[in-house]
């Protein structure tokens, strides 16, 4: 009974240490908790990561993020791959930069220089058409021939004819009175009324010759009407000069027929003055073989595309930053993209700034000079001259505008920097060797980056200025990490 009740009293001797120490630890647990955990969470990840040693694998080469490699051993073939060719390998240079603005512009034509209007000088008949719709002639080439139906100049030169007849018999009438006065038949009277009608016959002349020379007509060809006898019938319309103009000219007409030529047989006036050397496009052909035209009835409309303008559309803050290249005689840069990529127009002169600003877009009109080429000059074998020149009105570019000058920087293509995280890289060339080394871009746009010239390269080193980016790529895959292919690419 006794031995019991021991047992029974060390028994509740212990539930009530154990009921102690619960009651305890419950109102202690905010300050050995937080311990306590650290070290159990410890003591498990150390007992998942120790390595079974009959199943651990062989130890591998491959090292960590901090012992990649810094280079790479490009081979001949792999450089030609990546087009790095001598053009893309060459020495740095320390330059001045301009700072641009990007604007949105347009080809656009020269008024008054860019398109010709050709109009008939008299009213006709068109009897002939040597133009061809987009065919390229030049100044003083035969497009039009119209034979003249206007009253006012065929009745002009035969009023002309007639007063030129009569005065030729007013004069061989004078000639007998003269001979028959010395001898006495007639008297003086009769000699000096002749004479008087001589001078009525040539002051009507004179108004007469005046009269034609308004038409149109020189005093060439007033003379040869004289001459011949015969009215001017056939007017001849040919491509006009732009460039040259003389207060002599004359209207090309003719007093007998033109010979019937094939459509295609490139005849060409030639023209007394100077010609210019520009290609005119037929771009409007109004009239057709056989149609009665006008005097001021537009026969046709040529296009010069030798020289064009750049209209660049500007916002209204950009206009002082214009204005101020535009005083600087700074020139600008066109942006083309092409099939070929990118096409850079460079050594562009701004010709003027628009004085208003438009209404409804609320931009600031710019014009740049853009001097035009022929890309192609065939002959069919119709003997039609079809050209083609490289930069066509309405096309669509950008406007590089600087607006400040940086001096000594290092200007490198926009494909010799790449961005690896924080840092922007350049490949510098050691042999066959490419090491990169991180740079500072200070600015970068479309084409171009600005490296700052701190003491990350020198002028004189050679880097690669293109393929940058799949460079990086070729040394990430060579340390065993995955390389991302967005690297250094904004999209």
């Amino acid at each position: 009974m006794k031995s019991m009740l021991s047992q029974i009293s060390g028994k509740g001797l212990q539930a009530g240490i154990g009921a102690a120490i619960l009651v305890l630890a419950v109102f202690t647990y905010p300050r050995w908790w937080p311990t306590a955990s650290a070290w159990i969470d410890h003591t498990l990840s150390s007992h998942r990561e120790a390595p079974d040693e009959s199943t651990s694998p062989a130890p591998s080469n491959t090292t960590g993020a901090s012992a990649a490699p810094v280079s790479i051993e490009l081979s001949a073939q792999a450089r030609n791959n990546l087009g790095l060719t001598d053009a893309y390998l060459r020495p740095l240079e320390a330059t001045t930069y301009r700072r641009s603005l990007m604007v949105p512009a347009v080809i656009a034509s020269r008024p008054g220089r860019s398109e010709i209007l050709v109009a008939s000088p008299l009213n006709g008949i068109v009897t002939h058409v040597h133009a061809v719709t987009g065919e390229a002639v030049m100044p003083g080439d035969l497009l039009f021939e119209v034979r003249l139906t206007y009253e006012d100049l065929v009745e002009t030169q035969t009023l002309y004819l007639q007063s030129l007849s009569e005065l030729i018999v007013e004069e061989r009438e004078i000639t007998r009175l003269e001979e028959a006065t010395r001898s006495g038949a007639i008297s003086g009277k009769s000699l000096l009324d002749r004479r008087y009608a001589k001078e009525k016959l040539e002051a009507l002349l004179r108004s007469q010759r005046e009269a034609l020379r308004l038409h149109g007509l020189s005093d060439r060809q007033i003379d040869n009407i004289g001459i011949d006898g015969k009215l001017m019938r056939d007017l001849q319309v040919v491509a006009p000069n732009i460039d040259e103009h003389s207060e002599d000219e004359e209207l090309r007409l003719s007093q007998k027929p033109m010979r019937q030529v094939a459509f295609n047989s490139g005849i060409r006036m030639v023209s007394r003055q100077p010609v210019s050397q520009h290609p005119l496009i037929i771009e409007d052909l109004r009239v057709s073989k056989g149609e009665a035209v006008v005097a001021g009835a537009k026969l046709c409309s040529l296009s010069d595309y030798t020289d064009l303008f750049i209209e660049g559309k500007a916002f209204e803050q950009d206009a002082e930053a214009i204005n101020h290249a535009l005083e600087q005689g700074w020139t600008v840069e066109g942006v083309l993209q092409s099939s070929n990529g990118l096409q850079i127009i460079g050594g562009l002169k701004l010709a003027f700034v628009n004085n208003s600003i438009d209404d409804i877009s609320r931009t600031l009109s710019f014009f740049v000079e853009l001097p035009n080429s022929v890309v192609r000059d065939e002959t069919n074998s119709a003997g039609q001259r079809h050209i083609a020149w490289q930069y066509r009105v309405g096309q669509r570019l950008q406007v590089r505008v600087p607006v400040e000058e940086w001096e000594n920087q290092i200007v490198v293509p926009v494909e010799a920097v790449v961005q690896d995280g924080a840092d922007w890289i350049v490949f510098q060339r050691n042999g066959k060797s490419f090491r990169r080394v991180p740079v500072h871009v200070r600015h970068r746009d479309q084409t171009s980056a600005v490296i700052a010239n701190d003491g990350s390269i020198f002028p004189g080193e050679v880097i690669a200025l293109k393929a940058a980016h799949q460079i990086l790529m070729a040394i990430k895959n060579q340390s065993g990490a995955g390389a991302d292919p967005h690297a250094g690419h904004s999209h």
